[in-house]
């Protein structure tokens, strides 16, 4: 049976297909990952293997047409079933990585490559065996796209890129990053471009995989780019452009971060659940003390209806109503109560949630940096703000 029919209450969203690639996705992430995802945590690293067997079983970039080795199923609900069920079992950093690449980097593969370059990177991308990334954010600044100061050149066929970034999911084991750089530095939001830079290119180096509070199995990673010559061929979309282009896909990315932060905070309440029903304190389970039920319950009530707005959400997504502003108050609400969820479950856990051997603590580490990736939730509130004509 799958966890979709053990919830309280039923969900509208999914289909049996929907079903049946969620249990098939369990038995996976049981047999595949589960015996090896605690030494993947102390090593830093998912294996790059295994993105090809997540690609062999036909997990990665599902929505790609069948003309170029994918399924063609271009809908978002396929990547809040695996993100659900990497998150049940506490397995944090595989769930971002593929919904780094499933959510965030494939729409703009699919949106502005050529049709060249899909030929070219699409069926090593279904199969696992290209790994993408996504390199916006540098050492100077975040937030503030507009700021970039990684150049790329025009010289001949080629452009020159120079300049480094930080903070870059899978940036290991990317053998594809998505990379945005100035290629017109004396214009802001205007001088923005995206090139696809490949793993061996010379110049194009990779620093440290760096230590972090939690996702430890995510490896995150410094990029340093001296004098890389990329083809003009490897351009994505337009030069000049890439602002726009990042503007436009920032919805599903922030969505999908949403998703991930009530899912975790679903599993998170379900182990705090069967604890404190086991739990005994004073002669009795601590589950049934009244300040821990009265906690419990406004956790779940808060779960829930988080839940109700990310499939809203969602439904607007898949027929293309979802405005930016929805997307930020998904973000940033959601990921706030996680923080919630994690403290007080965590609290309810006693020392022993202080303990990284249970899921609980690995979980509380691991939601931290929900609030900063994907804009933080100070830039969400702007957003929000700014469409309600509220310009400063």
């Amino acid at each position: 049976m799958s966890r979709e029919a053990n919830n309280r209450f039923k969900r509208e969203l999914f289909d049996e297909d929907h079903g049946a690639v969620r249990d098939g996705f369990r038995r996976f992430l049981l047999k595949e990952v589960q015996p090896h995802y605690a030494q993947w945590e102390r090593d830093g690293i998912v294996p790059h293997e295994v993105f090809e067997a997540l690609g062999e079983n036909g997990y990665l970039c599902m929505a790609v047409p069948e003309e170029y080795g994918g399924q063609g199923l271009d809908d978002f609900r396929f990547s809040l079933v695996l993100t659900e069920e990497c998150l049940a079992l506490g397995m944090t950093s595989l769930a971002s990585g593929i919904a780094l690449i499933n959510d965030v980097a494939l729409p703009y593969f699919l949106d502005y490559s050529s049709e060249e370059q899909k030929r070219r990177w699409f069926p090593d991308m279904v199969a696992g065996k290209l790994v993408t990334a996504i390199a916006m954010t540098e050492p100077c600044g975040g937030s503030d796209l507009a700021a970039l100061r990684t150049t790329a050149r025009l010289d001949g066929d080629a452009y020159v890129v120079n300049g480094s970034k930080t903070f870059i999911t899978n940036g290991i084991n990317a053998d594809l990053v998505l990379t945005a750089v100035k290629t017109d530095p004396a214009n802001r939001h205007g001088g923005i471009s995206l090139l696809g830079i490949e793993r061996g290119m010379p110049g194009f180096e990779r620093g440290r995989n760096l230590d972090k509070l939690g996702q430890h199995a995510q490896d995150t990673a410094e990029l340093f780019f001296n004098d890389v010559r990329v083809p003009c061929a490897n351009l994505i979309g337009t030069e000049n452009q890439g602002f726009v282009h990042m503007m436009t896909n920032l919805s599903q990315e922030r969505l999908s971060i949403a998703n991930s932060a009530v899912a975790s905070s679903r599993a998170a309440l379900d182990w705090t659940l069967a604890y404190v029903k086991e739990r005994t304190a004073f002669g009795k389970p601590i589950g049934t003390f009244q300040l821990s039920r009265q906690v419990l319950a406004g956790l779940r009530t808060e779960i829930e209806i988080a839940q109700v707005f990310i499939d809203r959400c969602t439904g607007l997504h898949l027929t293309h109503e979802l405005t930016a502003e929805q997307a930020a108050m998904a973000k940033w609400w959601c990921t706030d109560l996680q923080g919630r969820v994690m403290d007080q479950c965590l609290q309810l856990f006693g020392g022993y949630g202080y303990m990284t051997e249970f899921p609980i603590a690995r979980a509380w580490a691991d939601a931290r940096i929900m609030r900063i990736f994907g804009g933080t939730n100070e830039i969400m509130k702007e957003i929000i703000g700014k469409a309600e004509g509220l310009s400063g």
